[in-house]
């Protein structure tokens, strides 16, 4: 896809909706509004639309209508139908700022040659791995040492685990996946620390019991020790955290967790005409099927109040 020129900010166009991230939620936001005759224009800080599927090398089982494909290939489908339903597209643009301005929004950033003007905003930016705590006595971004693994992905396929002496952080679904992966790959011993456990009962039943150590523990990531016990490598799955900084100057209403807080049948956030989709708003269990979803209620929403009408899916 190639990036189109900038409209000033005292001119050029001013699209119906400004849809910042390219995954699933936001693609199917742009496609929608597109066929449903507005013109959106879609804004991804990678050179590459497809979102956090871009790091999932396994199948995606779980998305009823592509059985079979991998993260990466339902990844190319969101990037075809975009291009199919004629988006505009702006790759490798990170937003830094995004701003009331009339009646609509002023969106700034990095790769942008004009901040760009839109009627509506979509933020549709996802989420990034929590990590260990920052240490109080260190003074400068930590680099976590060799063997400190942050969320899933390709970084964990790309591991050797064999004879590996492995520990495990947290107690969700990935931090158990990613523990009989590791065991399945060859490692030597894998423990999992979790101070209670989420996970869903068919990976906790698979992972033995002598491999779960329940409540608190302390982590020395300098030394790649948990509870005192040194390990080969560290995986950490904490949950996720939402990008959004950029938008801190609208204000928006954070749920407890952090994530974005919307109406749950429009997906618009307290701040009129700002929409919050998919993993940054966790408005139902984050996967493929419920952000596309979200896309379509933003989009259909967008419509009603452009043209009026009673907000209906």
């Amino acid at each position: 896809m190639t990036n189109l020129p900038e409209p000033a900010r005292g001119g050029g166009k001013n699209y119906d909706a400004a849809i910042i991230g390219g995954g699933p939620a936001g693609a199917s936001c742009a496609v929608w509004l597109a066929r449903l005759g507005f013109s959106p224009v879609l804004i991804e800080g990678r050179d590459v639309l497809g979102g956090l599927c871009r790091s999932n090398p396994f199948l995606d089982e779980w998305n009823a209508s592509l059985p079979g494909m991998t993260g990466p290939q339902v990844a190319d489908n969101l990037a075809l139908s975009v291009e199919r339903a004629g988006v505009a597209v702006r790759l490798s643009c990170v937003v830094e700022r995004v701003e009331a301005a009339g009646q609509g929004f002023i969106v700034t950033g990095s790769g942008l040659a004009e901040p760009l003007r839109a009627r509506h905003l979509v933020l549709a930016t996802g989420v990034r791995a929590r990590s260990l705590a920052v240490p109080a006595d260190c003074a400068a971004p930590l680099q976590w040492p060799e063997g400190i693994l942050t969320g899933p992905g390709e970084h964990i396929v790309a591991q050797d685990f064999r004879g590996k002496r492995v520990a495990v952080l947290g107690g969700g679904d990935n931090a158990f996946e990613n523990a009989l992966y590791a065991l399945e790959k060859g490692a030597q011993s894998v423990q999992l620390y979790a101070r209670n456990v989420r996970a869903q009962r068919q990976f906790v039943s698979k992972l033995p019991q002598a491999c779960v150590a329940l409540g608190p523990y302390a982590v020395d990531p300098r030394a790649r020790t948990v509870n005192g016990q040194a390990y080969d490598m560290i995986m950490v799955f904490y949950g996720w955290e939402p990008c959004v900084g950029f938008a801190d100057a609208l204000g928006l209403q954070r749920s407890a967790r952090g994530f974005i807080a919307t109406d749950m049948r429009t997906a618009q956030t307290g701040c009129p005409g700002v929409y919050a989709i998919g993993e940054v708003a966790q408005r139902q269990h984050p996967c493929v099927v419920t952000a596309l979803a979200d896309g379509v209620t933003a989009a259909k929403a967008i419509q009603a109040r452009i043209e009026g009408l009673p907000f209906s899916v």
